[in-house]
């Protein structure tokens, strides 16, 4: 079984920057993809940025430039910096993780684990 819990979230003005990070607990070892998705009130689901085994790295056309993923080298931990932060970017960001492989942006939405989220809130 694996765990996950997001940290980070917290209210900022436009214009400025957040770190969020994701910590796994379980057994991750065969990780494939992590990610974020964001949902804000009354509107579909979006996958921000995704990692793959490899650290590539895929994200949505609204935050690129402005959000960067990472994770840390046991792949127990998924990082999300965003700068430059937007009012449309107030949402409840989620990380999720998955064990398949393939194309990690097609599948963002159907990941195995799913943690509890975050609250951004730009103002």
């Amino acid at each position: 079984q694996v765990q996950l819990v997001e940290s980070g979230g917290g209210s900022v003005q436009t214009g400025g920057s957040l770190r969020l990070s994701c910590t796994a607990s379980g057994s991750t070892y065969s990780t494939n993809c992590m990610g974020w998705i964001r949902q804000a009130p009354g509107k579909e689901r979006e996958g921000v940025a995704m990692i793959d085994g490899d650290g590539r790295t895929t994200f949505a056309d609204s935050v690129k430039g402005r959000f960067t993923t990472s994770q840390d080298n046991a792949k127990k931990t998924l990082f999300l910096q965003m700068n430059s932060l937007k009012p449309e970017g107030t949402a409840m960001y989620y990380c999720a993780l998955d064990f398949r492989g393939g194309d990690c942006y097609r599948i963002r939405y159907k990941y195995d684990y799913w943690g509890h989220g975050t609250q951004v809130t730009v103002s």
